[in-house]
């Protein structure tokens, strides 16, 4: 949290940790000088952008003074007091309240693949299972070239390397800073494969790479998490 952060986010974050702290993991909102770190390498040109758990809206602020347009803004809030407020702030952004562990179960974003996914998620407090459903389902709304962002206040990437590994992707650690509560790094998630190419010229996912995930977006309809995002 930074002197940006209104008092009145602070104690609705504080009492949303309070109710459900393994949802919420945290105290405070992310501070700015975060919110600007995991940001840094979205552009406008790169297409709509999906975000996961956006509490209060401080990525979603980052990303608007990024250049990207509120309507190319789509907001996945599982609670529904950040929920309210964040339709009430961002009006022209699609704002869905689910569960992010089921973003590869209904085709609800296949029609507009996005540019970037940036994740507010606690995943250091979930289990594999769920953390593999939300990384694998939120790649299946990913463009070829498409990164996921996660910050994290642990000392390596909280996604743990044998799901990396088990849907092809990579890891990049781009960077951290002392100025949020508590201190925290932030991973930049890609393919970690080169894209083969078809006989027209256009680009694909290789089948192996589209069965894992495919296989992991689809664990959350057959072992429902608990815990919400």
């Amino acid at each position: 949290m930074t002197t940006k952060t209104t008092c009145s986010d602070f104690v609705q974050f504080f009492r949303s940790w309070v109710s459900d702290p393994m949802r919420v993991a945290a105290i405070a909102p992310s501070g700015e000088r975060l919110a600007r770190l995991m940001t840094q390498e979205i552009e406008p040109v790169g297409g709509p952008v999906l975000e996961l758990g956006p509490g209060t809206g401080v990525f979603t602020r980052a990303l608007l003074a990024r250049g990207i347009a509120e309507s190319d803004l789509t907001l996945i809030e599982f609670g529904e007091e950040f929920a309210v407020q964040l339709r009430g702030r961002f009006p022209e952004a699609r704002v869905v309240r689910m569960d992010a562990a089921e973003l590869g179960e209904y085709g609800l974003f296949a029609e507009a693949p996005f540019g970037a996914v940036v994740s507010g998620l606690p995943l250091l407090s979930m289990p594999p299972e769920k953390v593999a459903a939300i990384v694998g389902g939120a790649f299946a709304t990913l463009r070829p070239d498409g990164a996921f962002y996660q910050f994290t206040y642990g000392p390596r990437c909280p996604v743990p390397r044998s799901i990396l590994n088990r849907l092809g992707l990579k890891a990049t650690r781009i960077g951290g800073t002392v100025r949020n509560i508590p201190p925290a790094g932030v991973y930049r998630i890609s393919r970690g494969k080169p894209l083969e190419v078809s006989v027209d010229g256009s680009d694909f996912r290789s089948a192996k790479e589209d069965a894992a995930i495919a296989a992991y977006a689809g664990e959350a309809d057959a072992r429902r998490p608990e815990a919400g995002a």
